[in-house]
């Protein structure tokens, strides 16, 4: 406890001296809100995605094909954020099949077209949060397609 106690007097020093507490507690902030709703995702129950696939909830497809779609995400990390999410109810990377392997290699060469498009040519990141421990907080596979700006490493 002592340890972590010397990091975060440590962290706070470095970032008042840098001037950057409030973007950087605000980040925190809104880690620890995604971590919760990772924490408290029930990977059986029916996913806003499964609603947006059924039409339930509207939604502009950037892309749109029999395996999958796109769509901008309405929580923006990046100035280019958008989703890849399979028809097929995947709930996670985990759980699928060796059946699934070639909509899992679909899934990648969608990210890149619609990557493309927008003008990604610098690079762009993929995320696939697994898990409770990887913060997937909504139970049906999503590929994060980010990028716009230069990223930073590590990511989380």
């Amino acid at each position: 406890m002592r340890l972590l106690s010397n990091l975060v007097v440590n962290a706070y020093k470095h970032l008042t001296i840098g001037g950057n507490l409030s973007v950087y507690s605000a980040s925190l902030r809104k880690m620890a809100t995604e971590v919760e709703k990772a924490q408290s995702a029930a990977p059986e129950s029916d996913t806003i995605f499964g609603k947006i696939l059924r039409k339930e909830i509207p939604c502009n497809f950037i892309y749109e094909d029999s395996q999958c779609v796109a769509f901008d995400d309405i929580n923006a990390q990046a100035p280019v954020h958008f989703l890849v999410i399979p028809r097929k109810p995947i709930s996670q990377l985990s759980k699928a099949q060796d059946e699934d392997e070639p909509l899992l290699g679909h899934l990648m060469n969608v990210a890149h077209k619609v990557a493309k498009q927008k003008g990604l040519i610098n690079g762009f990141r993929l995320v696939i949060n697994d898990g409770k421990h990887g913060a997937q907080s909504v139970y049906h596979l999503h590929l994060h397609v980010l990028g716009g700006r230069q990223l930073q490493w590590p990511p989380g």
